[in-house]
């Protein structure tokens, strides 16, 4: 696998250095790779590497970079992958223009594919964008509704991993839809993990600040879950500290509380559902279970 993401990156960066422009290309070797999880899922599923695989998954990975330089707009973070973001280095300009360079570049190599590759990869680039903006406006207020925020987070997160299954059945072969309902599963699973470990993990484990999705106005599962639970005093007081650099008191109440009422097992039960969901889709490929075990399983 090692070899095929040197093989995804050689790719991508070849993909940059056709655009004639020095600058881009430094610009994009300055941005951290990541696991490129993407890549992982579509070749694991596809069981080869050959040229449509490895073409398909750089333009998946273009599409997730620029989506992310993207949201560190949105965000105004200042870090990605524990590294200074090209928004902190370069500015929000800068950043956004790349982040278009990226995705345009990405969507003139998947045009030379067929109609479906296409479609599916053109729309989970439409819902992810959809998600962006609830993102931006569930974060306005405190949002006590699960309902939104799962919808959102679907779109947002879900569905670029639910169509990398799906692509990555395509090119292998194999029943897209199954592979697809893992992938949903899958990706459901990882975001929710992601907002338990943004408040359990310390800062220099998540590679930015704990408990930084709150400061953004993000009210994940366990803080929703919590807000139920609590009196209408309690309700008020979640609120006040939403969107607020928090003191150690107060870190400390909002953990004391996650434990008492119950929210945060209750974010990780619904984890470990869409987790067993997803493996139990694919248990006859060792190799796919290992890494979804390895990524929703992580901090529990």
């Amino acid at each position: 696998m090692k070899n095929y993401l040197e093989k995804i990156k050689y790719n991508m960066t070849t993909y940059i250095k056709e655009l004639g422009n020095s600058e881009i290309l430094q610009l994009f070797q300055s941005i951290e790779s990541g696991k490129m999880v993407r890549s992982q899922i579509i070749q694991l599923i596809a069981e080869k590497d050959d040229k449509n695989v490895m073409a398909i998954s750089s333009i998946v990975e273009l599409i997730h970079l620029a989506s992310l330089l993207h949201d560190d707009v949105i965000d105004n973070s200042d870090t990605r992958r524990g590294k200074p973001s090209i928004n902190a280095t370069e500015g929000s300009k800068i950043s956004i223009m790349l982040g278009d360079i990226l995705y345009s570049k990405a969507f003139f190599e998947l045009g030379k594919f067929d109609y479906e590759l296409v479609s599916r990869i053109s729309s989970a680039v439409i819902k992810l964008s959809i998600g962006e903006i609830a993102d931006v406006k569930l974060s306005d207020h405190f949002n006590n509704d699960e309902v939104l925020y799962l919808d959102m987070i679907y779109n947002k997160t879900a569905s670029l991993i639910e169509t990398s299954t799906a692509v990555g059945a395509i090119l292998g072969n194999k029943d897209v839809e199954t592979f697809a309902k893992y992938g949903f599963h899958l990706g459901m699973a990882f975001q929710i993990v992601d907002d338990i470990l943004d408040i359990v993990s310390t800062s220099e484990e998540l590679g930015k600040p704990a408990m930084s999705d709150f400061l953004e106005g993000k009210t994940t599962i366990p803080y929703i879950r919590l807000w139920h639970w609590l009196n209408d005093d309690g309700k008020r007081y979640l609120e006040s500290l939403h969107k607020k650099e928090l003191s150690e008191n107060e870190k400390s109440w909002i953990l004391v509380s996650l434990e008492n009422s119950g929210a945060l097992r209750q974010a990780k039960d619904l984890a470990r559902f869409h987790s067993k969901s997803a493996i139990s889709l694919i248990k006859d490929y060792p190799k796919l279970v290992e890494l979804a075990e390895k990524l929703l399983l992580r901090g529990f």
